[in-house]
């Protein structure tokens, strides 16, 4: 019988890290028939990839699209950098279980942790489930150009079980062992784990503590020994990072989980300077190392740049809490941009930055350092010129041109309404990025896409991961990118039968230029529902993506497939 589609004359790069060779790929049912020289004719559909590498389509585990998937059936900003499948409700936040009565909670709460507006998800979500299954069942049978998995989130469980109580009590033994029960019940309907958070930064609309941070060590541990009943299920958590002493605590009680109950255990491995005495990537991942080592099962996550807070015009700027410029960011952008015009009104909005908030130790993620700026460190702040990581600072443009950094930055708005600033928060040297994404044990991953939509940007780090680290670095060859992209996450998270080019495998495939694929810039849309704004970020270089054998993705445009599906953990997979 013919393939439905042929791939010809394509590059593999295969996932394994094995040396690329030339193949034609054949397609039937949504999975790799063939790999080799096809005859002509024998596809009902062929796919020119003369000049292309052909590879799996990136896995990425860390996002936060569990209420995006309810309105974006193309899984947007992800799905235009080669991204075939994702994993969301990491760091405890989801919107399963959920009683009816606390639906603008937790959608309040999404908003103030996550940055994804309260209207767009009021506008977007036809919200119709309960529990985690529920939930489930809905996203396979919303459309979908991409794949999704998920995991069951704490703070939503605890909410769920305990009420109001969860934001402030102890669990009690009862509580411990209903949310004990509806993990499992969660694996066995297709969760691929349990995420929590001990994130100093993760908090709630009224600046408390999120649910996950209330819960005491043996309520963790009640639900992972759940996990480890039914020998299923993988454990993502949020560090502690908000000084080294907290976040050394945090791993060492960490160990401890991961040594009794033996359930792979996934966290973020970050470099930072702010707060007391950080704790280095060097010390995170000897610690993966030893636990390992002593039996437990255990992965970091890295990001292939810094994590940045993003502004610009359009969105936020580090001035817009202050009394003198907050009237004028309330008016529309035309207005904005003629008041910054007026030499009267510049010299009002550079002297007031003068009272912002000093900068203080005190750890900050991309949220609070955009709506709760300190006066900025303009040797930090990058105006994004490329994606090269080789961006001019404001305080090199203002010295080179005589200005005060506020005058720069408000001059380059003006000339380029689109112009957009990056504070680096972590991760902020590349040498630190290559150290923690050289290591043997720590996964390239942690986009945080569908969440931050306004302040932060990692829905790239794939292209930027080819573009930057392979080809003008020489970091990892090709072939070791790829494999890191793909093979190497899908053997994390347990999807069999992806990440590799491989007969039998699902055809999730990613057509690309080796010297073309790249980032483009980001730029600021009101293409939520209701209008709500967010950062979007395209990219160059990618001829098409496949998910489960249909072109879902051609030139960067959707073609209307939608095959995607959801990914389960092993007990209903």
């Amino acid at each position: 019988m013919p393939h439905d589609l042929v791939i010809r004359g394509g590059t593999v790069v295969d996932g394994s890290g094995n040396k690329r060779f030339s193949a034609d790929i054949g397609i039937k049912d949504g999975k790799i028939a063939e790999i080799g020289r096809i005859a002509a004719g024998s596809g009902k559909r062929s796919l020119d990839a003369d000049g292309l590498i052909v590879s799996p389509g990136f896995i990425d585990g860390h996002t936060h699209m569990d209420a995006q998937v309810a309105w974006d059936p193309l899984g947007s900003c992800s799905c235009w950098h080669g991204v075939t499948s994702v994993v969301m409700s990491n760091c405890g936040f989801a919107l399963a279980p959920c009683k009816p009565e606390d639906r603008d909670w937790y959608a309040r709460c999404l908003s103030a942790v996550e940055d994804i507006p309260t209207e767009a998800m009021a506008a977007g979500i036809d919200w119709t489930w309960e529990t985690f299954p529920e939930y489930l069942a809905t996203v396979e049978r919303l459309p979908k150009a991409i794949n999704y998995g998920m995991y069951i989130g704490h703070s939503a469980l605890r909410m769920y079980v305990m009420g109001k109580r969860a934001l402030s009590e102890k669990a009690t033994d009862d509580d411990m062992t209903r949310m004990a029960s509806a993990v499992q019940e969660a694996l066995k309907a297709g969760a691929m784990g349990f995420s929590s958070s001990r994130a100093s930064t993760h908090v709630t609309p009224e600046d408390k503590p999120v649910a996950s941070r209330i819960a005491e060590w043996e309520e963790i541990d009640r639900i992972i020994a759940a996990m480890a009943e039914l020998d299923a299920g993988i454990f993502q958590i949020g560090p502690d990072i908000a000084s080294g002493a907290h976040h050394r605590s945090f791993l060492e009680r960490l160990r401890k989980v991961a040594l009794e109950y033996k359930r792979p255990i996934m966290f973020g491995v970050l470099a930072t300077k702010q707060g007391d005495d950080p704790t280095g990537w060097e010390y995170q991942t000897r610690y993966i190392d030893e636990t390992v080592a002593a039996g437990g099962r255990m992965f970091g996550q890295g990001t292939t740049r810094s994590i940045n807070a993003i502004f610009s015009l359009k969105s936020y700027l580090p001035f817009d809490v202050l009394p003198a410029w907050r009237p004028l960011r309330a008016l529309p952008l035309a207005e904005q941009k003629k008041r910054l015009a007026d030499p009267a009104v510049r010299r009002e909005l550079v002297e007031a930055e003068s009272r912002m908030k000093p900068r203080d130790n005190v750890f900050q993620g991309g949220g609070a350092a955009t709506t709760d700026p300190r006066k900025p460190d303009y040797s930090n702040l990058f105006a994004l010129k490329g994606v090269d990581w080789d961006d001019p600072t404001v305080d090199q443009l203002a010295k080179a041109r005589g200005q005060h950094p506020v005058e720069v930055m408000i001059d380059l708005s003006l000339a380029d309404e689109n112009q957009v600033y990056v504070q680096p928060l972590v991760n902020e040297s590349p040498d630190d990025v290559l150290g923690i994404l050289k290591h043997q044990r720590t996964l390239a991953t942690f986009s945080d896409s569908g969440a931050h939509v306004c302040q932060e940007m990692g829905s790239s780090l794939q292209t930027h991961l080819l573009s930057y680290w392979v080809r003008k670095r020489g970091a990892f060859t090709l072939e070791q990118a790829v494999k890191k992209l793909t093979h190497d996450n899908a053997i994390a998270w347990e999807l069999k039968g992806r990440g590799l080019v491989r007969e039998g495998y699902q055809a999730d495939l990613v057509l690309f230029e080796e010297n073309g694929i790249r980032p483009q810039l980001p730029t600021v849309e009101h293409d939520l529902p209701g209008g709500a704004r967010r950062l979007v970020q395209k990219a160059d270089g990618i001829k098409a993506t496949l998910v489960n054998g249909a072109i879902a993705f051609e030139d960067g445009d959707a073609t209307g497939a939608f095959a995607g599906t959801v990914l389960k953990g092993r007990l209903a997979s």
